[in-house]
């Protein structure tokens, strides 16, 4: 039976398959066709050389990573689950996204998320500085939870691992905390619960700086010291 026509997308879904799975160095323009059961002459009618390949590939992975979009009642929510799906799409294509980096584009794949969490750090009540050290506290702490995973799952085995030291270990008195750092480490729920919680900080951090720059606004407005030896100091001035 004759394979139906060949198209663009289906070279790049396999060509990122294969990359997911083995690296970009496996990918070459023969295994290519001979996972697409083509001739190799039809993957370079569609996408060029290989260097062109690599380039489509990369163009692709900062567009899928426009595609998060938050979710949740609250703006708390909303920023936990958009650093969820982040720490989800880096997870799937750490290959493809280390292409992206080689080529300088790592900001530009991280704008939409950046701009989603913008939002909603405003929906949260926060502006200029406070929204900014928010955005980037959430993106730091996913980009260096997914680099903590990816350094232990390719390092060397462990001996003596650290459930077996723990095993040893009575944590001050705490035998539940003992065996509870000897049981496997869920990363999902470690995950959540720790951005979750910065999320939380931040914006309790933001409601308290937000009560003290109304009490600055209130000093400017009657012309008195705001209690910082500066006259009328505006809430975004330092």
């Amino acid at each position: 039976m004759a394979r139906s026509a060949l198209t663009r997308d289906e070279v790049l879904d396999t060509a990122a398959a294969l990359v997911r799975e083995h690296g970009p160095d496996a990918l070459t323009m023969r295994r290519l066709a001979a996972e697409l059961g083509t001739a190799v002459t039809s993957i370079y009618w569609h996408v060029g050389n290989r260097e062109s390949l690599l380039d489509a590939l990369v163009a692709r992975t900062v567009s899928d990573l426009g595609t998060i979009r938050p979710r949740g009642a609250t703006p708390a929510e909303r920023i936990v689950s958009v650093a969820r799906a982040l720490r989800r799409a880096l997870r799937e294509r750490p290959h493809l996204v280390a292409m992206v980096h080689e080529r300088g584009l790592t900001e530009r794949m991280f704008l939409p998320a950046q701009r989603a969490l913008v939002h909603e750090a405003h929906a949260a009540g926060l502006r200029g500085a406070h929204a900014a050290r928010a955005v980037r506290a959430v993106q730091f702490q996913v980009v260096g939870y997914v680099l903590v995973e990816r350094n232990r799952e390719r390092a060397p085995a462990q001996s003596p691992a650290e459930e077996e030291l723990w095993r040893g270990e009575d944590a001050e008195a705490d035998g539940p905390l003992a065996r509870a750092l000897a049981a496997p480490i869920d990363t999902e729920r470690l995950f959540t619960d720790s951005v979750r919680a910065l999320v939380e900080g931040l914006l309790a951090d933001a409601s308290g700086e937000t009560g003290k720059e109304a009490g600055k606004e209130t000093g400017k407005e009657a012309g008195k010291d705001t209690g910082d030896g500066i006259v009328g100091r505006g809430p975004y001035s330092q």
